[in-house]
């Protein structure tokens, strides 16, 4: 059966905003979407003790070092994403102290705080200690440490900042499971403390770390200090991790809170609701947008928007502004309430309309991305069990649900259809995919397009074969988690550098890039055949290239590239192009010259031309 629980879907951190989308349905730029009013605050609590010094395996970083350099990613990636964020770093097992409350073997390295170069430099430092021997100087080693009083420090680190924090989570770096072995005072004061932090809402993750020739068991101690749901199984938790890539691939998908970009009801049938969350689980990702400065102070220009009257130059007010439409060639004027109230299409949320085979839905039905929907008992009590039968049954029988989808209010509505997906876990016990539903956006009758395709001369069977030899030879495994955005990699390579005082930014791979030598090397052979089969002999495709750049179209009189005669706005009959409704084919520049002629009083947009025109020769 699927079961749901609140870490299931730690999978799907994302940035400090999700894309929103406005009363047309279309999603607004990333300038103007909507950010968190409530910071997320994280402490990575690391532990420094001697066991953390040593080298696993053949491994080239030390346990520490693997934290420590996780440490930095995230405070890289709080710095692109969500530089509003705070971040934390404290040791314990060191034999230097450093803390408000005086606690032995404790030491903050890094007050609660928005990430800086600075803080990056000093972590550097640390990665840069391959023997240790500049911690064991500067910090030191000593294991008569109390885990109560690191997690009452965390505890007091997030109580005692000025700033505003929604969000409070320990990050507890470690590859000792048992650090209080027989000293069962210690342990159940830890494990008081852990509880007591989950009921005032600050939550506690493990990221444990496989210790040299022994198996890391949750169970001896982190089993009652990490925060695990009711509804969790505490068996089925993450392998610890060897290797750098596989702890940072779990403190990636951690070191953001995840956050719904809507909670919603999903009502099944009358009088029967659950509670849902939605998420938005992929969008692109962009620059951010310059910030403008004074040149004489640099200080940050403030933006101010006013509405000025076009007749009598004075600043309108709201309450002095209405809205119009064009109709016939008549201003139809709307107050704001009215137009809230054309737009309204009753309450925001889901309403379930049916069910229809998973095939139904088509990949050219694609609109936009997918949502993902969740259940939400903070929204209706229950909902976790009523919407796990329902994901149960729907993958049993192979069906979707297909919905009605109001966003909010004064949103259009939309057509969608819930897809389950049950979930899936790697090797190492790592979520890949969450258990829930897709929200996938349907299409209306009018979004379909109906296109002329050329008639083309059927290739041959070899040709065939051959392209099949070429498409077999240089199939892969595609992963978008592969491939990075080379645009937005040397954007932010080019600002680490400037930032951190660097002569030269570091530099990146772009994987974009396709595989010439590894391509000639699968299929080169096949896409020679491929070529002879297909085009004429002598055929050069380098030079075909270069001469592609210009199109010519030969007349038939044997001359020169045919030039399309431009349509002059006195050769156009306007009148039947308006009976016929085909204004809309004519340029702007050409609908003003025939408002300027015929003494037509119009000025706006296109569509304000159109409707002016054909008032004017009384077509509706």
């Amino acid at each position: 059966m699927a079961t749901f629980s609140a870490s299931s879907m730690w999978m799907w951190g994302g940035s400090d905003a999700f894309a929103e989308e406005d009363e047309d349905g279309q999603e607004i730029p990333a300038e103007q979407e909507i950010r968190w009013a409530n910071k997320d605050s994280l402490i990575m609590l690391i532990d420094c003790t001697k066991a953390m010094f040593v080298l696993n395996g053949d491994n080239d970083l030390t346990p520490f070092q693997l934290s420590i350099k996780c440490a930095r990613s995230v405070l890289m990636n709080k710095i692109v994403s969500s530089d509003k964020d705070l971040v934390g770093i404290v040791f314990f097992g060191s034999e230097k102290s450093g803390n408000p409350s005086d606690f032995k073997h404790v030491h903050i390295l890094q007050e609660l705080d928005s990430p800086d170069a600075q803080r990056i430099l000093e972590l550097d430092t640390l990665i840069a200690d391959d023997e240790g021997n500049d911690f064991a100087d500067n910090y030191g080693h000593n294991d008569d440490f109390s885990m109560n009083d690191a997690l009452w420090t965390c505890s007091n680190m997030f109580s005692t900042s000025h700033q505003k924090i929604g969000h409070k989570r320990i990050m507890l770096f470690t590859n000792n499971d048992d650090p209080h072995q027989g000293n069962l005072s210690l342990k159940r004061l830890a494990q008081t403390k852990a509880k007591d932090l989950n009921d005032i809402g600050i939550e506690i993750e493990l990221m444990h770390i496989q210790p040299a020739n022994n198996i890391f068991d949750i169970t001896k101690f982190y089993q009652d200090i990490v925060t695990v749901p009711e509804d969790e199984d505490i068996g089925v938790v993450p392998d610890a991790s060897e290797k750098f890539d596989e702890l940072l691939i779990r403190v990636r998908a951690k070191d953001h809170k995840k956050r719904s970009l809507m909670k919603i009801p999903l009502s099944l049938g009358q009088d029967l609701e659950v509670g849902v969350s939605v998420f938005s689980l992929c969008r692109p990702t962009t620059r951010p947008s310059y910030v403008q400065l004074d040149s004489k102070t640099n200080q940050v220009v403030k933006t101010v928007t006013k509405h000025i009257c076009e007749d009598t130059g004075s600043e309108l007010m709201a309450a002095d502004i209405k809205y119009y439409q064009n109709f016939g060639g008549e201003r139809v004027v709307f107050e704001k309430e009215e137009v809230g109230e054309v737009k309204n299409f009753g309450k925001n949320g889901l309403t379930l309309m049916g069910f229809k085979p998973k095939r139904c839905v088509k990949r050219h039905y694609h609109v936009r991305s997918s949502y993902f929907i969740y259940p939400d008992e903070t929204v209706i009590s229950g909902s976790t069990r009523l919407i796990s039968a329902l994901l149960e049954r729907t993958l049993q029988r192979d069906v979707v649900a297909i919905c009605k989808f109001v966003p909010r209010h004064a949103s259009a509505p939309k057509f969608v259809a819930l897809v389950p997906q049950k979930e899936v876990l790697d090797e190492h016990k790592v979520q890949v995919e969450p258990p829930g539903f897709q929200l996938v956006f349907l299409p209306y009758a009018e979004d379909f397009r109906q296109l002329k395709f050329e008639e083309t001369p059927a290739p041959m069977n070899e040709q065939v074969d051959k392209a099949k030899d070429i498409i077999k030879s240089l199939t892969f495994q595609y992963n978008p988690d592969k491939f990075e955005n080379p645009a937005l990699q040397k954007h932010y390579a080019n600002l680490e550098a400037l930032a951190l005082d660097r002569d030269i930014p570091e530099e990146f791979i772009d994987y974009t890039e396709p595989d010439v030598e590894n391509i000639d090397k699968r299929a080169g052979d096949h896409i020679n055949d491929f070529i002879e089969l297909t085009f004429p002999e002598g055929y050069n495709a380098n030079a075909a290239q270069k001469g592609a750049t210009k199109r010519k179209t030969t007349n038939t009189t044997g001359g020169g590239a045919a030039k399309k005669v431009k349509q002059e706005a006195s050769d156009i009959d306007f009148q039947e192009y308006a009976q016929k409704g085909l204004l809309s084919k004519l340029t702007v520049n050409d609908l003003k010259a025939f408002c300027k002629s015929a003494d037509i009083k119009c000025q706006g947009k296109k569509a304000d031309l159109i409707n002016a025109i054909s008032a004017h020769f009384n077509v509706n």
